[in-house]
């Protein structure tokens, strides 16, 4: 099987500063970080250029970088993936809808993509022509889904409500907008993948670690973030709890391999792991 491609400079510098729990990173440390997986380093300048005039980075006053205000609305998905299970309630049946009710001319073609990157992400899928719905089930009100939806790119103008007493027919039509049988068991492969990639992480030296760690582990939490939290018994929420915890355990491994690295450029991270504590770390599958 071909080694999976490695990230891009902006995926690179945008996931590394997003496992940043405090402080910043100077632009020697992602340079030498891009080395690691053979990323030249004008190509990491020329991208992080781009991203401080996009918003997307910050610098301080020791030129450090840290995540800009242009990307805190997903960073705070990124992070939340540790806490998915908080984020939902049980399901009493009803639905979340957004609906644009033609309150204004068709939108131009980037704010229609926002709005339905928007609706995506959340879990909202079409059940009639202009009607996004998905399971309420969130743990939060329908204002607190409406201000995330409005923060994430859906036109203030799109109504967000709750929907109830749906027909049979429409009913059973909304519930397999989502394959469920997919979603479930992409969790039980996800747990896998992270097993597997536990394995291996023990032969590796420092450097493959860190490629492999930041690879397997990014895809799992990609896979969590864009996860449409969807109740049972439209998925197995007990798989979906057990990826996660996986992923928490996975998390702690795959830090101890980068804690070294981020160590020699002073950026809070974990403290430096000793190679004799990640092998008992990836022994104990993680846990700490």
């Amino acid at each position: 099987m071909p080694a999976p491609a490695g990230p891009t400079p902006k995926a690179l510098i945008l996931e590394l500063l997003s496992t940043l729990r405090e402080g910043a990173m100077p632009v020697r440390a992602l340079v030498a970080a891009g080395e690691v997986f053979g990323i030249a380093e004008n190509s990491v300048r020329v991208t992080l250029a781009r991203l401080l005039a996009e918003g997307m980075v910050e610098r301080d006053r020791r030129a450090r970088y840290r995540l800009g205000e242009g990307a805190q609305v997903m960073q705070r998905r990124v992070v939340s993936w540790r806490r998915l299970e908080e984020r939902v309630r049980p399901w009493q049946g009803g639905w979340i809808a957004a609906y644009p009710g033609g309150l204004r001319p068709r939108p131009e073609r980037a704010a229609r993509r926002r709005g339905e990157k928007a609706l995506r992400l959340l879990g909202l899928r079409e059940l009639a022509p202009g009607l996004a719905v998905r399971p309420d089930n969130l743990a939060v009100s329908s204002e607190e889904t409406r201000a995330e939806l409005q923060a994430l790119g859906l036109d203030p103008q799109v109504a967000v409500f709750r929907l109830t007493d749906l027909d049979a027919h429409q009913e059973l039509r909304a519930r397999r907008l989502w394959d469920g049988t997919a979603l479930s068991q992409g969790y039980r492969r996800g747990r896998r993948a992270l097993e597997r990639s536990r394995a291996r992480l023990r032969r590796l030296d420092r450097a493959q670690a860190m490629v492999e760690s930041f690879q397997v582990g990014g895809r799992v939490i990609r896979q969590l973030v864009q996860d449409p939290l969807l109740p049972d018994p439209i998925v197995s929420t007990r798989e979906r709890a057990a990826l996660v915890e996986a992923m928490r355990a996975y998390d702690r491994l795959g830090r101890a391999h980068w804690a070294g690295f981020l160590a020699r450029f002073d950026v809070p991270h974990l403290r430096p792991v000793a190679d004799r504590d990640v092998a008992r770390l990836a022994a104990a599958g993680g846990s700490a």
